[in-house]
């Protein structure tokens, strides 16, 4: 690797001094992604009321923003060696804001569908472009920090979740409550941007133009995967579940993805520290525990109490799995890191972007409670399936 901008503080760091507006940058768009999300997902109630969508509409919607953040996924790796972080982080983050900005500024189908595609493959391209970046910043200060910086997604999510409560309760229509959301996280991420590294590979060094997950990177995929439909889950469907599940109204339901983000959000500030007394292997069996057992709490206690509990320790029990893996997919010993990250997370977000849509078929076929308890099915497949797929990473 090499620096394209050698004079960039971040590009060749000598000490932890330089290391801080680095990492301060990157924890900045930790929190843009997870505002932007945040926002997103304590609006998906309005955006079914507005454009009159039933569950199936819903989850082709959402199958669409699956589309295009994979397609994104597969190209993101060689995208990020060509362009450097710095670029793709700026135009990638744009388009998703322009993406959230125009959501409810429509009621037609086809305008939704292209700017969910549009969503998906813009926040694709970010989330592998800042994950890259955090891991050389990994390399660089000897020690552990991507739990820290997924905190910071985690904050940015309960945040733009809460201020939606707070919006809706105001009487703020949903329309200005999204797209003014969209808007205040631009100058956030312009300030980090021109923050974050530039660096790239060299021509000779460029991973290949399609990430294609293979061997030990299609296994850490997949149990990636198998987190990551239950946290697409809580940030597609936790608000209507609390609103439409247990009768309560839209401030409440966007309290329910709120709930999920700052257990999310505690977990990650101190995962580091668990993963330095922790193996890998321990904290993902945890993990799975911890959250299927939350989803159950949830879906068999018909309050609005225990939801908002419930979705607190799926919360908890998701946090540091991504982290883990999205860190060992950029060590991979002769794997460029925004591969390794691009390649994992192809899989990853198929889970992600297609667990909702999921979710959603279920749903229509019986109801959204039940269609919730693949969430804890995949969370105890996942504890399960921890050791193994470990084992083969080594």
């Amino acid at each position: 690797m090499q620096a394209s901008d050698l004079s960039h503080p971040a590009a060749a760091p000598a000490s932890g001094d330089a290391l801080r507006p680095w990492h301060r940058a990157i924890r900045a768009q930790f929190f843009v992604l997870g505002g932007a999300m945040g926002a997103w997902g304590a609006q998906v109630p309005a955006v079914k009321q507005q454009y009159a969508l039933d569950e199936q509409s819903l989850s082709v919607a959402l199958l669409a923003a699956a589309g295009g953040a994979v397609l994104c996924l597969l190209t993101a790796g060689a995208l990020v060696a060509r362009f450097g972080v710095r670029r793709c982080v700026l135009v990638a983050g744009m388009l998703m804001c322009a993406a959230l900005v125009g959501v409810l500024l429509s009621s037609h189908y086809g305008v939704l569908l292209s700017l969910m595609l549009l969503l998906g493959a813009a926040s694709a391209l970010f989330d592998v472009s800042i994950n890259s970046d955090g891991n050389h910043l990994e390399e660089q200060a000897r020690r552990k920090v991507m739990s820290g910086l997924h905190a910071m997604f985690s904050l940015g999510g309960m945040i733009g979740a809460l201020a939606a409560a707070g919006l809706h309760r105001a009487g703020l229509p949903a329309p200005a409550q999204l797209a003014g959301s969209a808007l205040l996280l631009v100058p956030l991420l312009l300030w980090a941007a021109a923050r974050m590294s530039s660096i790239r590979s060299d021509s000779e060094e460029s991973p290949a133009p399609i990430a294609w997950p293979r061997g030990v990177l299609l296994w850490m995929g997949l149990l990636t995967a198998l987190c990551m439909v239950a946290e697409g889950s809580m940030y597609d469907w936790s608000a209507l579940f609390v609103q439409q599940e247990r009768h309560t109204d839209a401030a409440t339901g966007a309290l329910g993805f709120a709930a999920f983000s700052a257990a999310m959000a505690i977990g990650r500030l101190f995962g580091d520290r668990v993963r330095e007394r922790l193996s890998s292997t321990a904290l993902l069996r945890l993990s799975g525990a911890v959250a299927a057992l939350g989803m159950a709490l949830a879906l068999t206690v018909a309050a609005p109490w225990a939801a908002l509990l419930g979705f607190m320790l799926v919360g908890l029990g998701l946090a540091n799995v991504v982290p883990v893996l999205f860190a060992a997919a950029a060590q991979v010993p002769g794997v460029a890191a925004a591969h390794g990250v691009a390649a994992v997370s192809s899989v990853g977000y198929l889970g992600f972007m297609v667990g909702p849509p999921l979710i959603g078929a279920l749903a229509r076929w019986s109801s959204l409670t039940t269609a919730l308890w693949a969430v804890a099915l995949f969370a105890v497949l996942m504890a399960a399936a921890a050791r193994a797929v470990l084992t083969r990473a080594r």
